[in-house]
């Protein structure tokens, strides 16, 4: 008997996949409109009609996609096999379409999946018998009814075989369902013996020994091309999602020129990008292989407008994950969209606004990054931003783009997270084999699963107290945000500390939006603990919760502690109109900072220098411990530059936070003038930064 065939979770042969944003689909067979009966008709149509397989090549690199999945072997298309073949039983065609997509592909650098379908259910569609059980019975010398599911599955077993030997540089199988024949006589297990370097993938079964699942035209959701909320699939597993393009209509072409919907299908396919989710969109190519208009016509306007940021989708790591990046999915007044990090620089972040707020402003979670430039990379223009409280400000923004926003994000190091090394873990329930610890290992192979439990807890000792400011959750995504009944995802939280893991005190409850991605649970200010607890109550949907990985913070990014850099100016050296330098409140650089008078016109005003000639990110770092916005206009050499930029109240005098704006400078010496503009004055000044 065969060893069972199994799939690592990460192996060499799927490293190009992995590699990949997204493949074309290709349903084309004797039935494509307007169909034929005949194999020989449908191949002389085909041929007549000017088939060329670097069309389709063509096309796929138009979408950026990296490989081709090609389903003419399918129940609904008349089982066409597109390839010679020995093998009687459903037509086979005398010139290797397949043969020649393969090589065409290899010369652009595309790979080729072929599909594989185990169902004889659509045997006699249209009236029509498309499967020849006598001829593969005389073939194999014995009686085989390729109607049923045993026979049929014999049958496309030696079709599987005969194709992997004939084409070496087909890369695999894409195979909709399991057939026991298959599995009873070790098919798997003599692909992973005679082709070691083929990727297997599943559509809509998460089979271990698969290397990749697929999950098929999910609908419904809000917004509805964000995709993988219906995902159930935990990363790194590969995943994939696969759609149809055309608005309507079957996966196959059916005489319909069908609309494409740009702002769905763009989305689904940056969405799942964001999410580390490949995505196989579904084109419908006519008998000659060209697609109809509406196709053809988004193929080659995809071309250009992904092109142009592209560098913030391929290679790229969906951001909130398990690579680190931005906060993912619902932002402030109804944005959504996605985040993602550069593969070979994790200091480029970038944000894909697909839903604009309704203002223009937008707010994302900065997971710890300190943030040091944003620029609107289809445009290149700076973007004015602030950054306080783990949440990054972008400000002034009225140029948002049709479907997908995309601002580059540049950042330091992570800052203010307390390692996990230097804390233990534990929880009031465990799974056997998925401990507490789990949680805390940076590995998203292995996870804590806290059972059924209905209220269970997560326990961080972190041996000394120590300050926290927030709580970080990354829960395991082999669950459904939609539907919503199937989400494991904490609802109702609450979280303790404790000074000697005995007493214990609420410092905070709540509850988490049932979304994909890091999560966030900020703390009272001052909160300092050994022990901190938490403790989920309730969940949005199944009794169950699993988390990838969960950590603290000790302050969010920008916190102080840097060394002065030398184009920081601090404000006490700067001159005063209207103003007094104090140093009454912790915290500030330097020697002191300016406290403005309370009037309006009071100000500061720097004299800078810069060595370039345009925009430049200015950072001024102040407090407001009022609950009041203290705007300042800041000119630069006599001119308004900003109007009423805001300073909002930080939560106390002692809490300081930073606002950057985009200013052009002159070569050489510069003043920048920062004036209150109400009766309260500004705000503490501490310094300004270029």
């Amino acid at each position: 008997m065969s060893t069972p065939a199994h799939a690592e979770v990460l192996h060499p042969r799927q490293d190009w996949l992995r590699a990949s944003t997204s493949g074309l689909f290709l349903h084309w067979g004797m039935r494509t409109s307007p169909g034929y009966t005949s194999c020989s008709a449908w191949e002389a149509a085909v041929t007549g009609g000017g088939w060329n397989a670097k069309y389709w090549v063509d096309e796929a690199k138009k979408l950026h996609a990296q490989y081709l999945v090609l389903a003419s072997f399918h129940s609904r298309l008349g089982y066409a096999r597109a390839w010679p073949s020995a093998i009687p039983g459903s037509c086979s065609t005398k010139r290797d379409f397949l043969g020649e997509l393969i090589d065409a592909a290899a010369e652009e650098g595309v790979k080729v999946i072929n599909y594989m379908t185990d169902d004889p259910q659509w045997h006699d569609e249209g009236g029509h018998e498309w499967l020849d059980s006598a001829a593969y019975s005389k073939y194999k010398g014995k009686t085989v009814n390729l109607q049923e599911r045993p026979g049929f599955g014999q049958f496309s077993y030696d079709n599987f075989v005969e194709v992997m030997a004939r084409y070496p540089k087909l890369a695999g199988f894409w195979i909709d369902n399991d057939n026991a024949y298959w599995e009873q006589n070790g098919l798997y297990e003599r692909i992973r013996r005679d082709r070691p370097d083929m990727v297997l993938s599943n559509n809509n079964e998460d089979t271990a020994i698969m290397d990749t699942i697929s999950n098929e035209q999910k609908t419904g959701m809000t917004p509805n091309y964000d995709y993988p909320q219906a995902v159930y699939t935990a990363a790194p597993r590969l995943i994939e999602a696969c759609f149809k393009l055309p608005s309507g209509g079957a996966w196959w072409y059916s005489g319909s020129n069908s609309t494409v919907d740009y702002r769905l299908t763009l989305g689904r396919l940056i969405t799942n990008a964001g999410s580390d989710v490949k995505a196989l969109m579904a084109e419908t190519a006519m008998v000659n292989g060209k697609f109809p208009s509406n196709q053809a016509a988004f193929n080659n306007f995809t071309n250009t407008y992904l092109g142009d940021v592209w560098e913030s989708i391929g290679g790229t790591y969906g951001g909130g994950y398990l690579n680190g990046g931005l906060k993912p999915g619902f932002w402030n007044d109804g944005a959504h969209g996605v985040t993602t990090v550069s593969k070979t620089n994790p200091h480029n972040h970038y944000v894909h606004v697909l839903t604009k707020p309704s203002g223009s402003t937008l707010k994302v979670r900065d997971n710890g990054y300190e943030v040091s430039r944003v620029t609107n990379l289809r445009t290149g223009a700076a973007v004015n931003w602030s950054q306080a409280g783990g949440t990054i400000t972008l400000s002034g923004i009225s140029n948002w783009d049709q479907y997908d926003t995309v601002f580059k994000v540049e950042t330091g190091e992570r800052e203010g997270i307390i390692p996990a090394s230097s804390y233990t873990m534990s929880a009031s329930a465990a799974g056997s084999g998925h401990p507490a610890s789990h949680a805390a290992d940076g590995n998203y192979q292995t996870y804590w699963d806290a059972t059924g439990a209905g209220t269970v807890s997560l326990r961080f000792d972190l041996g000394s107290a120590k300050k926290i400011a927030y709580v970080a959750l990354n829960q395991r995504e082999d669950s459904t945000t939609y539907p919503s009944s199937n989400s494991a995802r904490v609802k109702n939280y609450n979280v303790y500390t404790s000074s000697d893991g005995s007493k214990w005190t609420n410092v905070k409850s709540g509850s988490l939006a049932n979304h994909r991605g890091v999560q966030f649970i900020d703390l009272p200010a001052n909160t300092t603990a050994r022990h901190v607890r938490v403790e989920k109550t309730s969940t949005q949907g199944k009794a169950q919760l699993r988390v990838d990985e969960a950590w603290l913070g000790s302050a969010y990014p920008g916190a102080g502690g840097e060394p002065t850099p030398e184009s920081r100016y601090e404000a006490e050296n700067a001159t005063l109109a209207q103003g007094v330098v104090e140093s009454n409140h912790a915290g500030f650089s330097g020697t002191g900072f300016v406290n403005y008078d309370n009037v309006s016109g009071s100000a500061v005003e720097f004299k800078v220098s810069s060595t370039v000639s345009g925009p430049r990110q200015v950072t001024l770092r102040f407090a407001n411990g009022t609950e009041v916005n203290r705007p300042l206009d800041i000119s630069v050499n006599g001119q308004l530059a900003v109007d009423e930029q805001a300073f909002a109240g930080t939560g106390a005098w002692t809490t300081w936070q930073s606002a950057t704006v985009t200013l052009n400078l002159e070569t050489g010496e510069n003043t920048v003038r920062a004036a209150a503009t109400t009766a309260n004055g500004g705000p503490n000044l501490d310094y300004l930064e270029i």
